[in-house]
């Protein structure tokens, strides 16, 4: 895997402890040549599927895999542009994957992507998984939950704590291939980053289970690789109920 100087990574994706496979997909990714990197820049994503037996791993693959591949290929110069268009085809192509076989129909995916070019962080959300900045030791929620819950909190008609234990907490509003529009939320502008700040993206398997404040105690105290390992750790350690995800960026 190519990774130029300027960021460091990990990744870590496990089964949990109650699934029999993961429908959890990650994917990091940089233009092959200099000239492409400096204009697009890098590329991360998680992607949470659904829809049962096959249905949710296949549409995470195809979502990671035509992100990535829409996203390398972009023609301009406008990293956001590249976002919307990339969930715009994998939005696309898991529909059509599902005209084709019947038998995954209701199929989507959670799908968050972040692309860096120098320091500006451009990102694409939909679904459940979230996307984190940890800088100066506090963390904050860049994307909102497309969840019934997430719309009742973001509401007042829950509390934080209310929202932990909801039993409709992984009923989704929005996902790639629900529904004939392209749903999601993108950047309206470049978001600057600055040395030291970390990005943490993951599926609801980490984040329902491990809290923010402890996600940013992690990701402060150890290395990429080790804290994704901690992470993934104590999620399991609480019930590993759903398929778990990380990734980390941080910036030097």
């Amino acid at each position: 895997m190519l990774l130029r100087p300027g960021l460091e990574l990990a990744n870590l994706s496990d089964v949990g402890l109650h699934r029999q496979q993961n429908e959890d997909y990650f994917c990091y990714a940089e233009p092959a040549s200099d000239e492409d990197f400096k204009r697009i820049g890098r590329l991360a994503i998680v992607a949470d599927g659904m829809g049962g037996h096959e249905g949710g791993q296949v549409a995470s693959g195809i979502a990671i895999d035509t992100v990535r591949d829409v996203y390398l290929a972009y023609p301009g110069v406008d990293p956001g542009e590249a976002l919307l268009t990339a969930f715009q085809d994998a939005h696309a192509a898991i529909q059509a994957h599902a005209r084709e076989h019947p038998e995954l129909r209701g199929m989507g995916t959670t799908c968050t992507a972040v692309a860096l070019r120098d320091r500006d962080l451009y990102y694409g959300h939909v679904g459940d998984s979230r996307l984190y900045l940890i800088r100066d030791s506090a963390i904050s929620q860049v994307t909102d939950d497309h969840s019934l819950v997430g719309r009742l909190l973001r509401d007042g008609q829950i509390t934080p704590e209310e929202a932990a234990v909801h039993p409709d907490r992984n009923v989704l509003t929005a996902a790639l291939g629900m529904d004939s529009a392209v749903p999601g939320d993108f950047s309206e502008a470049p978001v600057p980053l600055y040395p030291n700040d970390i990005l943490l993206i993951c599926t609801d398997g980490l984040h329902g289970l491990v809290n923010g404040e402890e996600l940013c105690h992690m990701a402060l105290s150890n290395p990429p690789r080790e804290a994704c390992r901690e992470m993934v750790r104590l999620a399991n350690e609480r019930g590993g109920f759903d398929n778990i995800t990380v990734q980390i960026l941080k910036v030097m």
